[in-house]
């Protein structure tokens, strides 16, 4: 057994080509084999054998090459080699270096037709193998599809790997059919050089799930009152962990059976309607709602193929799997068996963790702005004390009146009992409910699926060491480590970040003095209330057991951040730096029909502000052209004024030169000009001046 150990461990690793590593179910098979070790599924006669060459054998078995559909944004560590749009023969030469080919074909119908180039060119170029290949082929239980049971009186009996014969394929699926026997075909020609395997998957669930991930968003997003079940619901789906699947396709490269056909699907005979139920109850809104299956086609976010899959009826049953191999299985009774696992993967591998705040701060420091600018940003839910026991108490009250009084309904019973112990509480303390009431329905709040599914942003709550206490405080069966020095608290429901919001006495009191009236009026901000609660909160927190020491006890350290800028009322410079201590959002991002009415939202702004910016520029020049007609009325008026000014003081300064004149000089030249007709001298002009200075009537006076 020695020797046999040496010889594993001293094999290459062999070389693996799997098509589209960045599609869901090629990508966890091509994890899955890279992280196996030489021998690791090797069958003998006692587990010792196997548990000691995993031990011994650390050695990688496989080196995955594959190609891509897109470049990848993310690192791939477990790709050795991988290719964007390769020309076929590019593709064929570096599948003639690969010991194993694997193609998967149960999620892009294209990826068809390449594997039947791919399968034929290997038949054709045998000859020039360096070693031995195998062609391992994922299909789709579809090609089952339209099988007849052996025996129609009894329909629930299962279809077994050795029914592969009489199978009928979906209408949508003869292709895939067809490449099946083309498989099979070119598998018989040398086993030695080119061995081939068809493995009829079931649907794949799990990691982050594929064709179930429509029902596993709806439920996470809790924006439906119901999740959908199209059709009746009562149809049997075969389904497969992923990661069952890959141990399969290891099991086959390393054991090489004699059966060319597997199935491959786990031991459950669950319905649609059941797996749907499961997903919902788990942590969505636990109900569900039949729907016509028609209506599966106008969902956007379910292709073609997806909605074939979630359709179909068949009874299905692993025998070569399970009698041939041994490994350990995931989830080897179903979806529904493991929900509680595979919603745990799906929220790990997604990244959908909840994100979970506190925010604190005197009065009027801006908890509840600072709070819905985190909700907005990270997609969470706003928890404010008044706004929770108002909704909680609606909430009672529905599930009252919806309560049929001829039947014994003991959820509907013990809602009665307990809104009639809140009504009591309030009717007794003036509106306000007693403390543990409060802590009572806050915490059943944060329990909600949709909080342990996005997360919370707590606003100004809890105000004390003791109410933090009582609400985060874990029962017996929710403490992990009894050895822990850090008091028992409930992890689900207690804030990762606390950021304490705090500002001066006179800031706060300024802020309050300069609201406007109408937020004045309906809050809890007129002057004198408003000091005796910041009275209140200075002297809470300088006591021993303030509300930041508890989150001090759990090593949840407190952010503290002065508010000292009234210039930033949008808390811009403070949200930043909650970003910094928070990190990245950890949920969905818009979906594509919210990235297109986001779109169509933009551009309908950018029409509306051109649509306003060009009547504002056509106001602004009718009102230049209109100050300009004005301005140019005016002016004009006031040159007519100014001339008619300067006639009248022209014609008042002449008026004397005139009179002068007429007394004085025109009668003596009038004379002048008389004589000089009269005598006709040679020189005109000296004749009339000579007899203008003889008869100046000045000098003749």
């Amino acid at each position: 057994m020695a020797e046999r150990r040496m010889e594993r461990v001293k094999q290459p690793p062999k070389r693996v080509f799997i098509n589209n590593i960045d599609s869901y179910a090629s990508k966890y098979i091509a994890k899955f084999l890279s992280e196996c070790v030489v021998g690791a599924a090797v069958v003998s006669d006692g587990e010792t054998e196997i548990e000691e060459i995993a031990e011994d054998s650390k050695a990688q078995a496989f080196q995955i090459i594959g190609t891509v559909n897109n470049k990848p944004e993310e690192e791939t560590p477990y790709v050795l080699e991988e290719y964007h749009q390769l020309e076929r023969e590019e593709l064929l030469h570096q599948l003639m270096d690969c010991d194993i080919i694997i193609y998967n074909i149960t999620q892009h119908a294209d990826q068809v037709d390449e594997a039947s180039w791919v399968i034929s060119a290997l038949h054709n170029s045998m000859d020039s193998f360096c070693g031995p290949k195998m062609f391992i082929l994922i299909s789709t239980m579809m090609t089952w599809a339209c099988s007849k049971p052996s025996d129609p009186e009894v329909p629930e009996n299962p279809f077994t790997d050795e029914d592969f014969w009489r199978r009928r394929t979906h209408p949508n699926f003869k292709k895939h059919l067809s490449l099946e026997k083309m498989v099979a075909e070119m598998g018989k020609t040398n086993k030695t050089l080119l061995s081939t395997y068809v493995v009829a998957s079931g649907l794949q669930y799990g990691m982050g799930e594929q064709v179930f991930h429509f029902f596993f968003k709806m439920s996470w997003l809790g924006q439906e009152l119901a999740i959908p079940v199209f059709g009746e619901g009562n149809n049997v789906v075969p389904t497969i962990h992923i990661n069952d699947l890959a141990s399969a396709i290891q099991n086959i490269i390393e054991c090489k059976p004699k059966p060319y056909y597997l199935l491959a699907v786990d031991s459950s005979s669950n319905t649609m309607m059941d797996i749907v139920k499961a997903v919902a109850s788990v942590f969505g809104p636990g109900k569900i709602q039949q729907k016509p299956f028609e209506e599966a086609f106008l969902t956007q976010e379910l292709s073609q193929i997806e909605i074939d899959s979630i359709l179909v009826n068949l009874h299905m049953e692993s025998v070569h799997l399970k009698e041939l191999f041994t490994f350990p299985w995931v989830c080897e009774a179903g979806l529904v068996e493991n929900i509680e696992l595979v919603v745990d993967e799906y929220r790990q591998t997604r990244g959908l963790l909840p994100i979970r705040l506190c925010v604190l701060g005197p009065p009027a420091v801006g908890k509840s702005t600072v709070a819905e600018q985190i909700c907005k940003h990270y997609k969470l839910h706003h928890i404010r004390l008044q706004d929770t026991i108002s909704e909680t108490i609606a909430q009672l009250e529905a599930d009252v009146k919806m309560d049929d009084p001829d039947t014994e309904n003991v959820d509907s019973a013990e809602s009665k009992e307990f809104l009639d112990t809140l009504k009591a509480s309030m009717e007794q303390n003036g509106g306000h409910l007693e403390d543990h009431l409060v802590i009572q329905v806050m915490k059943e709040k944060l329990k909600s699926k949709p909080c342990r599914n996005q997360g919370f942003v707590l606003d100004a709550f809890p105000e004390t060491y003791e109410q933090a206490k009582e609400l985060f405080y874990a029962e017996e069966d929710e403490t992990e480590d009894t050895r822990s020095k850090i008091p028992p608290y409930n992890k689900e429901i207690t804030p990762e970040f606390v950021f304490c919001l705090d500002a001066s006495d006179a800031f706060l009191k300024d802020r309050v003095l300069n609201l406007p009236e109408r937020l004045v009026e309906n809050s809890s901000y007129r002057q004198e209330h408003f000091l005796q609660r910041l009275a209140s909160y200075r002297e809470n927190n300088v006591e021993d057991e303030t509300i930041l020491n508890y989150f001090d006890e759990l090593d949840i350290m407190p952010q503290h951040m002065e508010i000292s800028n009234s210039d930033d009322p949008e808390y811009l410079l403070l949200m930043q730096k909650i970003s910094r201590v928070v990190g990245r959002p950890r949920n969905y991002g818009p979906s594509s029909q919210e990235v297109t009415e986001e779109e169509r939202r933009r551009a309908d702004e950018k029409i509306k502000r051109q649509v306003q910016e060009r009547a504002e520029e056509e106001q602004r020049e009718e009102e230049e052209a209109r100050l300009r007609a004005e301005r140019w009325e005016e002016w004009s008026k006031h040159l007519e004024e100014v001339r008619q000014q300067e006639n009248d003081l022209l014609e008042a300064q002449s008026l004397p030169m005139r009179r002068y004149l007429m007394d004085n000089i025109m009668p003596t030249l009038t004379q002048g000009l008389i004589e000089c007709c009269k005598a006709q001298p040679q020189d005109p002009v000296d004749f009339l001046a000579e007899y203008l200075f003889k008869n100046n009537p000045l000098t003749s006076k």
